[in-house]
């Protein structure tokens, strides 16, 4: 059942684009097959529902900012908020580690998305031993699996130059945070 709430939420958000809408849908049009493949690994990562689906919004977040992708700030602030995110906690995502607003999972999922984010990828010993000591291995394989699908996104949105749809008009969006030097 929580899938498919999942499901539903990015669906209503999704309709809720004020621009820009077919982008995405246009370039990767131009390579059938690579749409309908993109589009089952969405479907089974959204169907995939072994862990909370606000740490993997916080989580796709978190690699949306490091990748610096507006469209993917965009719809995930708002997919974010459908899922009952707070602003206050969009705002504190670059201080995800000490901040009080996310719980010790958030925090150890975020950290998850910035070490496979991060070039080259640092997922260490002292990193796998707390999040097999937190979440089963099913759902560290979902976890995973998303983080790896927002990054390939990210990526896949700004070489095909896809533009943010405004799903955040109005109202506060994530920031990209941009590696330091």
């Amino acid at each position: 059942m929580r899938a498919l709430r999942q499901v539903v939420d990015t669906l209503r958000v999704l309709s809720r684009a004020r621009r820009n809408r077919l982008d995405l849908l246009r370039a990767l049009g131009r390579r059938p097959q690579l749409l309908i493949g993109t589009g089952m690994y969405e479907l089974g990562i959204a169907l995939s529902a072994r862990v909370d689906m606000r740490l993997k919004i916080v989580a796709e977040l978190k690699v949306a900012a490091l990748v610096t992708c507006e469209f993917c700030l965009d719809i995930g602030s708002e997919i974010a908020r459908a899922s009952g995110l707070t602003e206050h906690q969009l705002r504190e995502l670059p201080r995800y580690r000490t901040s009080p607003v996310f719980d010790d999972d958030q925090r150890l999922v975020m950290e998850l998305a910035e070490a496979m984010t991060v070039v080259p990828a640092t997922i260490d010993d002292d990193l796998k031993a707390r999040l097999a000591a937190r979440f089963t291995p099913a759902q560290r394989t979902e976890l995973a699996s998303v983080i790896a699908c927002e990054n390939q996104r990210a990526r896949l949105n700004q070489a095909l130059s896809i533009r943010p749809s405004g799903f955040s008009d109005g109202q506060f969006c994530a920031l990209p945070e941009p590696a330091s030097a």
